[in-house]
């Protein structure tokens, strides 16, 4: 038998947070995933979550705490997907450190994902874009910021996490004005030389708020 609380921890400090590198809403996501995992096998087994064995938690014990989820929980299946898919992430890590038990993490990874509702994305048009970024007044500080912000989500396509995790050493002014954009895990970072546009917005943000997107170009 083999004791699950060291691999678990290896898999946060070394998988995720080394190797992966994933951002901390992905560790604090599968960390909660497995709270609630191992207080579902703690009160089956009747055992502290310390003294769990990697062996006890197999496909059948992972289906009935998937099940207990949507029962107990009254949680959905894109929920019940996200918690599978943290005990499958963990399971792959445990491929290389336990080959003794490939079976068991075999039928762990067979457990499919439930179907669910994909929601239609509708794309804004040209005018409604527009709209949206002359919707702050650049007036004071804070329209002048959020304009620019507006425009280069625009620009980029950014994410809100990769916008809001900018910082001021990713804006490079010479020789080409550039902003280096941090992608997420499925994300490569990217160098991102955009349109004039938001140039004119920038122009009296004030210099105390020591970030500028004065000379993107």
């Amino acid at each position: 038998m083999t004791a699950i609380a060291p691999h678990i921890t290896a898999f946060f400090q070394e998988r995720l947070t080394l190797e992966r590198r994933a951002s901390i809403h992905t560790c604090d996501s599968y960390a909660y995933a497995f709270q609630l995992l191992l207080t579902y096998a703690s009160k089956r087994l009747n055992l502290p979550p310390s003294r769990l064995q990697f062996e006890q938690i197999d496909a059948p014990l992972v289906v009935s705490f998937l099940n207990d989820l949507e029962s107990t929980r009254s949680n959905g299946a894109s929920s019940r997907n996200v918690r599978l898919a943290a005990i499958k992430s963990f399971m792959h890590f445990m491929e290389y450190r336990l080959p003794a038990a490939l079976e068991q993490i075999r039928r762990i990874l067979a457990i499919p994902m439930k179907k669910t509702d994909t929601r239609l994305v509708r794309h804004l048009c040209t005018e409604e874009v527009q709209a949206l970024l002359d919707a702050p007044k650049p007036t004071d500080w804070a329209g002048i910021r959020d304009r620019a912000m507006l425009h280069l989500c625009f620009a980029g396509g950014l994410r809100v996490s990769e916008l809001t995790g900018l910082r001021l050493e990713d804006l490079s002014l010479h020789p080409q004005a550039s902003i280096l954009i941090h992608g997420k895990a499925e994300r490569s970072d990217a160098c991102l030389c955009g349109s004039r546009q938001p140039r004119r917005y920038v122009r009296g943000w004030p210099s105390e708020a020591r970030f500028t997107y004065q000379n993107y170009s």
